[in-house]
């Protein structure tokens, strides 16, 4: 069993504000699920906080590029560096967003291993959104939350997907998705790149742990992978605590055995989780089972380590951890999510701890390294439409635009409140 390590990663700079006066609440979440005793009970290290740049769109404008670029880019290198620097202590980093554009981060640590081991990095997006919008499909681009998942794969602005000359960090071949909605805005886009993806009914048809093991068999070429988890991946009827709802999505035992499956192997190299907004989950029980399924579904990796074996956190050390609570219990799940809910999941890894990340070796000869335009990437398809990457639906906040797509009629008249 690899200890894990948890590290924050509060980041709300790839939102827009949600209202002209409020910031996104996602930078909240980490704080949330600790006050659940998520670390105690994974027997993890804390690995502390990485404090983001200040939240501040500025005078942004439709046109601009990315909102808050330059403090992105800078926060994901330094994240980058916090992550690698757990990986090569042969531990498992377990990263709590934030929101979606912390991918960055992982992203360019990812590619960096890769390169120091010879071999490539593969990533499976669960996520209940594309996040693919870039120039090539969009009039413009503005919030990186929206658009991560094309950043990550070489598309959009170098300062962002490009950093330190790296790009694109995951090869289209390297990366599934998995429970976007079947009708999602950029499904062409995605399977026109080779990017493989499994949509909610697909996943349900086949079942939770089939599919991400069918998710792993496609990622075999690869020497490790790292797994991205955002919690709008979750039906509204059970969590409406993030930015951009979304009818349609799976339930919290599914997400289990999603996760259960995916880091139930050495080459598996660490998880991320974002969106989640404390704003919207007043008495804490949405939060409660969140940390709950981390727990379950990442049984695997600290199989019940006891709360005593993990390292204390630095600066004070201690030299123990009182018993966690137990959770609230989890809220209803609608009809449609109990039906695939069948299958099982071990209680631990049959395979052997993972190697430190000297030790990793890929499973084919290294790819030479090939920096890709727009333009050789993805053909225009003409004239290009604003588009909405995520569409809110009813839940019990008040329906507000999405936070991480910005579209030109909604540009208020005071500056810097859209990004």
């Amino acid at each position: 069993m690899r200890r894990i390590a948890v590290l924050d990663a509060p980041s709300n700079l790839g939102l827009r504000p949600p209202t002209e006066t409020s910031v996104p609440g996602c930078a909240k979440a980490p704080g949330a699920l600790r006050d659940h005793a998520l670390v105690a009970r994974l027997g993890a290290r804390d690995a502390g906080c990485l404090t983001p740049p200040r939240y501040d769109p500025a005078d942004w404008r439709p046109g601009d590029g990315v909102c808050h670029a330059g403090s992105i880019s800078a926060y994901s290198t330094a994240l980058a560096g916090r992550i690698g620097a757990i990986i090569d202590a042969g531990e498992f980093p377990v990263v709590l967003g934030g929101d979606c554009s912390i991918l960055l981060g992982a992203a360019l640590a990812m590619h960096r291993l890769g390169e120091s081991v010879g071999g490539r990095i593969g990533l499976v997006f669960v996520d209940g959104h594309s996040d693919f919008r870039h120039p090539g499909n969009a009039s413009y681009v503005g919030a990186a939350a929206g658009e991560d998942l094309a950043l990550v794969t070489g598309r959009g602005q170098p300062d962002l997907a490009a950093i330190e000359g790296r790009r694109p960090y995951f090869r289209d071949v390297d990366v599934v998705v998995l429970g976007i909605r079947a009708q999602d805005e950029y499904r062409l886009d995605l399977q026109a790149a080779g990017i493989v993806t499994r949509p909610v009914p697909a996943l349900r048809a086949e079942g939770a742990a089939r599919s991400a093991q069918w998710a792993r068999d496609q990622l075999v070429d690869c020497a490790g992978y790292w797994v991205h988890v955002d919690v709008d991946v979750l039906d509204p009827a059970v969590m409406p605590a993030v930015d951009a709802p979304d009818p349609g999505g799976i339930a919290f035992a599914e997400l289990e055995l999603l996760l259960a499956e995916l880091v139930d192997t050495p080459h598996c190299l660490g998880v991320e989780l974002t969106v989640f907004d404390p704003d919207y989950d007043p008495d804490g029980s949405y939060a409660a089972d969140i940390v709950a399924t981390l727990v379950a579904g990442l049984r695997p990796v600290h199989g019940d380590r006891p709360a005593s074996d993990a390292a204390p956190a630095s600066p004070a050390p201690q030299t123990s951890t009182p018993p966690a609570t137990q959770p609230a219990a989890p809220a209803a799940v609608p009809a449609v999510a109990t039906a695939p809910v069948a299958e099982s999941t071990a209680a631990g890894s049959a395979e052997p701890d993972a190697p430190a990340a000297a030790a990793l070796r890929p499973a084919v000869p290294p790819v030479p390294p090939v920096t890709l335009t727009i333009a050789d990437r993805i053909a225009p398809r003409g004239a290009t439409k604003p588009g909405r990457l995520r569409r809110p639906a009813p839940s019990p906040r008040p329906a507000t635009a999405d936070s991480a797509d910005p579209t030109p009629d909604e540009v208020p008249a005071p500056p810097a409140t859209e990004p």
